[in-house]
């Protein structure tokens, strides 16, 4: 008796999407799950080699929270202008307060594989820092993490 394994192709999947509310969720755990379903590893057909997952709609990203009182001054994300001597690194504290969106994004961009896979695994994030979004036409379903 030969058994077989099943190996997805590409375009076999229909992807759902999902909509994420971040208020009070921990940015590491929440990237991490959110990594995960976009990578498709949450599927029983999971295959390594072909973008299968979902797309997720992150809310309310402006209502993380981060644990240590430290981490808000001394995590850092690094940003350059293009001109000699623009490279300036921005305190967690205050990206939350311009940018809340990009904390989550950087989070989860940095746990999916580095490759032009990762890279398309990474457009199907959708993250905003209010509680709208234009993503009402995919009906998408609430999902708790």
């Amino acid at each position: 008796m030969i058994t077989k394994t099943y190996m997805a192709k590409t375009g076999e999947i229909t992807p759902r999407w999902y909509v994420v509310d971040a208020t009070d969720k921990v940015v590491g755990r929440l990237a991490a799950k959110i990594a995960r379903i976009l990578m498709g590893k949450h599927r029983v057909e999971y295959t390594p080699h072909v973008a299968m997952g979902d797309f997720v709609v992150v809310v309310n990203a402006a209502k993380v929270k981060v644990t240590g009182s430290a981490k808000l001054t001394q995590r850092t994300y690094q940003r350059f202008s293009g001109y000699p001597g623009g490279q300036k690194a921005v305190p967690l504290k205050e990206m939350l307060a311009r940018h809340p969106e990009r904390v989550v994004e950087e989070a989860v961009r940095r746990m999916l594989p580095k490759s032009k896979l990762g890279a398309g695994m990474f457009s199907r994030l959708k993250v905003y820092a209010g509680n709208e979004h234009p993503h009402q036409a995919q009906q998408p379903a609430a999902l708790q993490l």
